[in-house]
């Protein structure tokens, strides 16, 4: 590989990351490619961000504060699923009832990934 094409690679391999959410989004595909297109599928990354708070937390900020928690995966799912309001500030974050249990499990143990 000349270094020209190097150069190219480079500059698009991080501009994919940095669409996809920043500098962590390369981490968050390699740590769970499943889990970032199933997140990116339902609309997740409309209102979340793997590492930049946007409309709503960074999906690592959430990681971080219920990563000790021992049932934290289940509550996850379940946050998921019905939805939330008040915890990450005032925008609410709607229910999503489309989802499966399996599906809102591998988001959350996605998001778990993420710390």
């Amino acid at each position: 590989m000349n270094l020209g094409s190097h150069a190219k690679t480079t500059i698009a391999t991080l501009a994919a990351a940095f669409a996809l959410g920043g500098a962590g989004a390369a981490a968050a595909q390699s740590s769970g490619p499943q889990g970032l297109a199933l997140a990116q599928q339902q609309n997740c990354m409309s209102c979340h961000s793997v590492s930049r708070t946007f409309m709503g937390p960074a999906l690592r900020d959430v990681a971080a504060k219920y990563a000790a928690r021992p049932d934290a995966q289940s509550y996850l799912a379940r946050k998921i699923t019905d939805g939330s309001s008040g915890v990450w500030g005032p925008v609410q974050m709607p229910a999503n009832t489309q989802l499966s249990g399996a599906q809102a499990a591998a988001l959350a143990s996605w998001v778990l990934s993420l710390k």
